[in-house]
């Protein structure tokens, strides 16, 4: 029963490493030295090359190691009836809220016009609200959504939430569906998209959405790039309507260098480096699910294709 990493050359050592330290005497394989395909039992992947998931006829369980899944999903080659799951990990939780909390706290602190204001050598000091006085909006309250919203509320921001279905999160005021989107949107000082990308959530943020916020909102994507229409968001930020945005992902990766996010001056890019796997903090759970795939057991965080998450 042999565990195949695909695509995934420069942590292979260390998944192997920490796979063997979890499972002793574990067939651990690297693609694309896989020997026999009948020997595979699981794969994990972030993404695997067209056809490739397809060969292996015992696959009993394919591990996306990432916490979205969409790049797998539509019109997928993923063979049919093979169980996949996701990470959900506590180190790549920290590390989103983490970032959550940075690209928050330098916009909210004004630490890119204190940037600004040191390279021109001018001693002012700016005025800045009292967090408690910021609303923090976090579209998307899932694992990643509701730990940054917590976070958020012991610095003392006030943070509301946004869901696809109701939410109960102490200290946060949530709300749920279609119909409450603009209204949420309307009363955020910085809207935070920590949403999966589904039918339903792609290009959520686009020129309504952008209309819907407050004049002069902030926005921080860490999510997926297709949640916003970026030629929006550029008419958005030209006109005013936002005040910036910190953006982590996008509609194409790595960023085409003519693109114009990478000269914007309210735009902070990142490459899409938000929330990183990292083969110790996500080795145990992956162990666990091979031992349920060899036990015959049900798996963890396991996707539904059809919600797309």
């Amino acid at each position: 029963m042999a565990l195949l990493l695909i695509g995934e050359p420069r942590d292979a050592e260390g998944w192997r490493r920490e796979m063997e330290a979890l499972v002793p005497g574990i067939d651990f394989r690297v693609w694309p030295e896989v020997g026999r395909a009948e020997d595979i039992a699981m794969v994990m992947t972030w993404k695997a090359p067209p056809g490739e998931l397809r060969r292996y006829p015992n696959l009993g369980c394919i591990c996306v190691l990432g916490h979205g899944v969409d790049h797998m999903l539509p019109g997928s080659e993923l063979p049919d009836g093979v169980p996949v799951v996701r990470l959900v990990d506590e180190s790549m939780t920290r590390q989103m809220s983490a970032y959550v909390l940075a690209a928050v706290l330098r916009h909210h602190r004004k630490m890119a016009d204190y940037g600004r204001l040191q390279r021109a050598r001018r001693w002012r000091e700016l005025d800045v609200p009292d967090p408690a006085e910021t609303r923090v909006g976090i579209l998307g309250l899932g694992a990643l959504g509701g730990d940054a919203a917590r976070k958020l509320r012991a610095l003392g921001f006030e943070v509301a939430g946004w869901s696809r279905t109701p939410k109960d999160i102490d200290g946060v005021e949530t709300c749920a569906g279609r119909d409450a989107l603009e209204p949420f949107l309307g009363g955020c000082d910085i809207v935070v998209c920590m949403l999966p990308l589904t039918p339903e959530t792609r290009d959520i943020l686009d020129a309504g959405a952008f209309r819907a916020m407050k004049k002069g909102a902030y926005l921080v994507n860490p999510a997926r790039g297709h949640h916003v229409v970026e030629d929006d968001l550029l008419a958005a930020l030209d006109s005013g309507q936002l005040s910036g945005a910190c953006l982590d992902v996008f509609r194409a990766e790595p960023l085409p260098r003519g693109h114009p996010f990478w000269r914007h001056p309210k735009v902070t890019i990142t490459p899409h480096a938000a929330s990183l796997t990292l083969p110790r903090g996500a080795a145990p759970q992956v162990a666990e699910n091979y031992r349920r795939v060899h036990d015959g057991r049900p798996l963890l965080n396991l996707v539904d294709r059809e919600r797309g998450y």
